[in-house]
C-alpha cells in the first residue's frame, strides 16, 4: 500500500532532462539537445511560439511521446529520493509502460490546457478526485481517501462539503474546473507537476487566482514545478526559473529576474517586445512572428520575419502599407476614406470624424427568467474607432457582441445600424445589413471547415450575397488574403496546413471579403502565443486605418487596451460599470470592479 508514503529527501533536484533529442520518425528533430533540471520548491517556465517544442519536452518528462516521434539520443532521470514512493533513481525514458503508468498522476502529475475537456462530464467532482487516488492506492482505506478528497478541494480554494463535491463540471465556472484539474494533479502529493497553458482561456481575475494556487502548493509542498506558456506576463507572476524554446532548442535560460529584465538573446528581447504594455509607453506591433511570410530572415531565427520588420506579402505588396482595397477590388469603403486619420495614444491609429456613430446600442436588455444577462446597454461604435468591451467569463460580452451581429435575437431595446434599427435576427436583415456587420469568431479552427479549401470558406459570405460570377468571388477571396497579409497563395489549402496565427488571418479575410463597416472580434487572440498575438493586433490596426472600419473587440486582456482601444466598455454580470476614452478608463476608473481587474493584470515588472 502506498498510503504510508516515505520522507521526501532533501534533494536539489527532482528530474534532469539531459541532451534531449527527439525526432519525426525518418524525419526531422522536434527536440535538438534540450536540458533542463526541474527542483522541488521551484517553478521552472518553459517559454516559446507554438510549434517550438516545450509541450513536447514536457511530455517526455513523463516518457509520452507522440505518435510519429522517436528519441534520437538523450536521458530523462528521476533523481533519487526525489519521490516519496520511488527512492532510486531512473531514467523515464527506459521505463516500460506499465511501470510508467504507476508513475503518472502519483509521482508527475499533469494538469492539461482545456479542463472542460479533461474532466469527465458525467461523474461528480469529488469522485473524479477520488479515482485519482484509488488508482494511485493512496491512503489506507475509503475514509482516508474521502479525507484527502476534502482537504485538496481545500487547498486549491474550493468548497470541501458532499454538496460540492457531488457537482458535475457543467456546473462550474471555467476557473472552477480549472482548480479541479489542480486538485486531481495535487492529489496524491506528488514529486514533480507539469502544467500546460493552464490560464489560456480565463479572464484576468481567474487566471489570478490559478496562479496563486498553483504558486502556494507548490511551494507548501515542495513540488518541482514545470510551466508550459507563451505568455511572459504570467511567467513574471509565477516562475523562479525560465528556459526559452526555438525551433526545438533552449536558446535562453535563468532566473526569472534576470532573463526578464536582461535578457541577452535577440529572440527572448523579441518575445518581451510582443507583451502588450498597460502602461502604452511602447508599440505592441513587431514581435517575431510580425508577418507569416517571412522575406526578410534575423539570423537567430530560421523561420520568421525579424522584429519590427514587416515582410512582403506572397503577392508581391510589401506589408504594413495599404493597397488601396477600395480602389482596386471594389471591397473598400470610399465614405471612410475621407475620415482624417491620426496617431492616438499607445500606437492605436484613429479617425478624426464629424459623422454619427455606425452602430449604436440603445437600451440592450436580455434575461433568462430571472438570471438577468444584459441590463440596458448603452454603447456607440464609431468609423476608424475600436471599442474594447471587457469583463470576465459570464459578464455577457459575447452575448452583446452577438446581439450586433445579429446572431441572438433574444434582446429587447435596439441596435441601429446608420441610425435603422436592425431586426434582432440576422435571418431578418437584409442582404446589406448582413454584409456591413460581419462577425471573427474565438476559435478559428473550429469556424473554418476542415474538409474544404481556405479559398472555398471565404467564399461563402460571396454566395449567399449572389451578386458576383465564381471568378468575381475568387478574384475577391484572393484580394482579402493579400489584405491580411497571407497572400494568393494560400488560396487552394486546408486548415490544417495553416498555424494558428495563420487560421486567425484567414478567418478576418472571411469577416472582410464582403467589405463590412463594423468588424466584431470575439476574444480572437485569447489562445494566441504573444507574438502571434501582437501580429494579429498589428494587422487589424492596418485594416482600420486603410479601410476606416469600426471595430467592438471583445476580450478579458486588458493588457491590450492601449495597443487596439479607443474606447473601453467594461461590463460585470450585465451591466455597463465604466465606459470612457481608454486611457481615461484605465487612469481613472470609475467603478471598484473596473480597479479590481486593474489590479490582477500579470506585468513583466513583477519578476523577481
Amino acid at each position: 500500500m502506498r498510503g504510508t508514503a516515505v520522507p521526501r529527501a532533501t534533494v536539489d533536484t527532482a528530474i534532469t532532462a539531459s541532451h534531449l533529442s527527439l525526432g519525426v520518425t525518418g524525419g526531422d528533430l522536434i527536440l535538438d539537445d534540450v536540458s533542463f533540471r526541474l527542483r522541488p520548491g521551484r517553478i521552472l517556465a518553459l517559454v516559446g511560439e507554438s510549434g517550438s517544442g516545450k509541450t513536447t519536452a514536457a511530455l517526455a518528462c513523463m516518457n509520452h511521446l507522440r505518435a510519429g516521434l522517436e528519441l534520437r539520443g538523450g536521458t530523462v532521470e528521476l533523481q533519487e529520493g526525489a519521490s516519496r514512493f520511488h527512492r532510486d533513481a531512473v531514467d523515464l525514458l527506459t521505463l516500460p509502460e506499465a511501470k510508467m503508468r504507476r508513475l503518472r498522476g502519483g509521482t508527475i502529475a499533469y494538469v492539461p490546457q482545456d479542463p472542460a475537456l479533461s474532466l469527465n462530464g458525467s461523474l461528480r467532482v469529488g469522485e473524479q478526485i477520488a479515482e485519482v487516488l484509488r488508482a494511485h492506492e493512496f491512503g489506507r482505506n475509503a475514509h482516508e481517501r474521502d479525507d484527502r478528497v476534502a482537504e485538496v478541494l481545500s487547498e486549491v480554494g474550493l468548497p470541501s462539503d458532499r454538496e460540492y463535491q457531488r457537482r458535475f463540471p457543467h456546473q462550474l465556472s471555467g476557473g472552477q474546473q480549472q482548480r479541479i484539474g489542480i486538485a486531481m494533479a495535487f492529489a496524491c502529493r506528488p514529486a514533480v507537476i507539469i502544467l500546460d497553458e493552464p490560464t489560456t482561456g480565463l479572464d484576468v481575475a481567474t487566471q489570478d487566482l490559478v496562479l496563486k494556487t498553483i504558486y502556494q502548493l507548490t511551494t507548501k509542498h515542495d513540488v518541482a514545478g514545470l510551466y508550459i506558456t507563451h505568455d511572459l506576463a504570467v511567467v513574471a507572476r509565477v516562475a523562479n526559473d525560465v528556459a526559452v524554446m526555438l525551433h526545438g532548442r533552449i536558446v535562453e535560460d535563468g532566473p526569472a529576474e534576470r532573463l526578464l529584465r536582461r535578457p541577452e538573446h535577440p529572440y527572448t528581447r523579441a518575445l518581451l517586445d510582443a507583451v502588450p504594455d498597460m502602461q502604452g509607453a511602447r508599440d505592441m506591433g513587431g514581435g517575431p512572428a510580425v508577418s507569416p511570410v517571412a522575406a526578410v530572415r534575423a539570423p537567430w531565427d530560421r523561420g520568421r520575419a525579424a522584429p519590427g520588420q514587416m515582410a512582403a506579402s506572397a503577392s508581391g505588396t510589401p506589408a504594413g502599407t495599404a493597397d488601396d482595397a477600395a480602389a482596386t477590388t471594389g471591397t473598400g469603403h470610399p465614405e471612410n476614406g475621407a475620415a482624417v486619420r491620426e496617431r492616438g495614444a499607445g500606437g492605436v491609429v484613429g479617425t478624426g470624424r464629424q459623422d454619427a456613430p455606425v452602430v449604436r446600442l440603445r437600451d440592450l436588455r436580455m434575461a433568462y427568467g430571472s438570471a438577468v444577462i444584459l441590463d440596458g446597454i448603452n454603447l456607440d461604435l464609431e468609423a476608424g474607432q475600436t471599442t474594447m468591451l471587457l469583463g470576465e467569463s459570464g459578464s455577457g460580452k459575447t452575448t452583446l457582441s452577438r446581439s450586433v451581429a445579429g446572431l441572438n435575437d433574444g434582446y429587447t431595446g435596439d441596435v441601429l445600424l446608420d441610425g435603422e434599427v436592425l431586426a434582432p435576427s440576422t435571418r431578418r436583415r437584409s442582404n446589406e445589413q448582413r454584409r456591413r456587420i460581419q462577425y471573427v469568431f474565438q476559435s478559428p479552427f473550429s469556424s473554418l471547415n476542415p474538409r474544404r479549401s481556405i479559398g472555398d470558406s471565404l467564399q461563402v459570405p460571396l454566395q449567399m450575397s449572389g451578386d458576383l460570377s465564381r471568378e468575381q468571388r475568387r478574384a475577391a477571396v484572393a484580394d482579402a488574403l493579400d489584405a491580411v497579409r497571407l497572400g494568393r497563395s494560400y488560396i487552394d489549402r486546408r486548415p490544417g496546413e495553416l498555424s494558428g496565427g495563420e487560421r486567425q488571418r484567414a478567418a478576418v479575410a472571411r469577416a472582410l471579403v464582403n467589405a463590412p463597416s463594423v468588424l466584431v472580434c470575439d476574444e480572437i487572440t485569447s489562445a494566441l502565443d504573444v507574438s502571434v498575438q501582437a501580429s494579429v493586433i498589428e494587422l487589424l490596426r492596418e485594416l482600420q486605418h486603410e479601410r476606416g472600419l469600426a471595430m467592438l473587440f471583445v476580450t478579458h486582456n486588458i493588457a491590450l487596451a492601449r495597443h487596439i482601444s479607443h474606447r473601453l466598455a467594461v461590463l460585470e454580470r450585465g451591466t455597463l460599470v465604466d465606459y470612457g476614452p481608454t486611457d481615461s478608463v484605465l487612469r481613472n476608473p470609475r467603478h471598484e470592479y473596473t480597479r479590481s481587474l486593474l489590479r490582477h493584470v500579470p506585468t513583466l515588472e513583477e519578476a523577481g
